[in-house]
């Protein structure tokens, strides 16, 4: 933090990038250090004075997401370094496929999810060095309103440019993508913020003081450079589409908002205000369809992607405990007409890990089974009627069914863990 006017100095900068006071410790001499020029100064505190809590708010929401994702993933370490394609896809990842299906909220749902830990450090960090500077000068109903729209943008850039079976050079490849798959992050709103800076720079030049001109505006250039260096270097795993459609709407949107300058007061127009309330409904409308659409089973494709991952060990656990739970409930419903143990057996399931297509079709089937079960001899019904009896023997063919399938895919899948699980033989109906 520079001490003469306030602004986020990021580590290791000698001197403030906006009024230019050198950040060392000890004070600068007069021949080596420029003083800060009074007008910058002034701009720069009337600035940092204003609140910043919508990008606070973002930071926690974009965390908590992650929280979640990590929760869902077993809580294991190992996923830190990426988390599998289908935990992706069910927080909200853009995937082309899903979205012509039909589910529209993958545009938006992507700029608060993260594909590791790294990614997320990353854009939190960046979100905290340059998210202040656009809310302390549009104020908080303009920053959000250029975050959504800018993600937003940038994601139908990434959507518009997947273009499978389409052979690229290297140039092409920067942009277009051969394959469809998950596109998470913060980062295309991120460019967008940058964006705004850019064309905030160019388009109030000749009334920024000096420090502010050399931040931003032109001053932007070679950080947007480098970055777009990087995502050429990475092009194939870095979604540069979606950089450069935030990068492109963040500064269209500059070009017709207008900011706070200093000593305005803080009144927001009407008509923000109700776009920040639409947006936010937006927003809100489509974490409710992450939930709703959490459980659906992940698109066959995930399997080739290199983001998919092996399970670990831990998840493998899980898992079994769950199934194991599940069959131990059915037993107890077919068996004892008691209905008790297949209410936690149904949360387990819900709970437990993805682990590949197969183990996520038999966990679906047993919940099922259970549920069904659960209507055949409901509380306060009679019991072992004809009717009921015909139904049960339906049900238990079902199971033998499933349980030879379960029996086959461990058999198989306990090769992946190398032997460290023994499952326990299964009980025969």
């Amino acid at each position: 933090m520079c001490r003469s006017c306030g602004a986020i100095v990021g580590a290791g900068e000698s001197t403030c990038g906006v009024c230019g006071a050198s950040t060392s410790a000890q004070p600068a001499t007069r021949t080596s250090q420029a003083t800060p020029d009074r007008e910058t100064l002034k701009f720069a505190r009337a600035l940092m004075e204003r609140p910043s809590k919508f990008t606070i708010i973002l930071l926690m929401t974009n965390l908590f997401v992650y929280m979640l994702m990590w929760q869902s993933s077993g809580m294991s370490f190992s996923v830190l370094g990426f988390f599998p394609g289908p935990v992706l896809v069910a927080y909200g990842a853009k995937l082309n496929s899903l979205v012509e299906a039909g589910q529209w909220w993958r545009l938006v749902a992507p700029i608060f999810v993260h594909v590791n830990l790294l990614h997320l450090l990353v854009n939190m960090y960046s979100l905290w060095i340059i998210g202040p500077y656009v809310e302390k000068l549009y104020g908080g109903s303009k920053f959000i309103v250029l975050w959504v729209l800018t993600g937003v943008a940038s994601m139908v850039a990434s959507y518009l440019t997947v273009r499978p079976g389409h052979p690229f050079g290297a140039l092409g490849r920067f942009i277009f993508k051969i394959n469809d798959d998950p596109s998470v992050g913060a980062s295309g709103a991120l460019f967008g913020l940058v964006g705004v800076l850019f064309v905030f720079g160019i388009k109030f030049r000749h009334e920024l003081p000096e420090g502010f001109k050399r931040a931003f505006g032109i001053g932007l250039l070679p950080m947007i450079v480098l970055n777009l260096f990087i995502g050429y270097i990475g092009r194939g795993i870095i979604d540069n589409a979606a950089h450069l459609g935030g990068l492109a709407a963040g500064a269209a949107l500059a070009l017709v908002v207008d900011y706070r300058r200093p000593g305005e007061r803080s009144g927001v127009a009407i008509v923000w205000q109700v776009l920040r309330a639409l947006l936010l409904a937006v927003v809100a409308v489509t974490f409710v369809q992450v939930a709703r659409h959490f459980r659906d089973p992940p698109p066959a494709s995930l399997a080739r992607l290199p983001i998919q991952i092996s399970p670990t060990t831990d998840n493998f656990v899980v898992y079994v405990k769950a199934m194991n739970e599940a069959q131990e409930a059915f037993y107890a419903a077919m068996q004892e007409d008691d209905l008790k143990p297949s209410a936690s057996a149904i949360h387990n399931l819900n709970n437990a890990p993805y682990l590949d297509q197969k183990a996520h079709e038999l966990r679906e089937t047993i919940r099922n089974l259970l549920l069904e079960a659960a209507t055949i001899n409901p509380p306060g019904s009679a019991v072992n009627t004809e009717d009921t009896n015909q139904k049960k023997a339906k049900l238990i063919q079902r199971f033998g069914v499933w349980t030879k399938d379960y029996n086959e895919w461990l058999k198989s899948a306990g090769k992946r863990y190398r032997g460290l699980i023994e499952v326990a033989p299964q009980k025969s109906q």
